[in-house]
């Protein structure tokens, strides 16, 4: 199943990077259109130990898909670049209301 990520929700606070600012991610199934929001970490499980696949779409109509990672800290987040120093169209995606 692969599901498309079309909003996050973030947190205003100070982080050690801005993917772990990311609370939870809204997404949908397009094949089956079906919604749901699930949290970063969870999202993060699912595409690494479960195979799952998520994407975004970007500005120019590419899909993007998200990557598991973890920071030096332990925590878990996604992300769609495999190298930060590149922007990521996750973090430009709207914020979820």
């Amino acid at each position: 199943m692969a599901v498309r990520i079309i909003c996050i929700k973030k947190d205003e606070g100070e982080y050690e990077n801005p993917y772990i600012a990311i609370d939870y991610l809204e997404w949908i199934n397009e094949r089956i259109n079906v919604k749901g929001i699930t949290d970063r970490t969870k999202i993060h499980d699912w595409i690494k130990e479960e195979n799952g696949e998520a994407y975004i779409i970007d500005k120019n109509g590419n899909k993007l898909y998200l990557l598991p990672a973890i920071s030096p800290k332990g925590n878990k987040y996604v992300k769609t670049v495999t190298d930060e120093s590149a922007d990521d169209s996750l973090l430009l995606l709207p914020t979820c209301v």
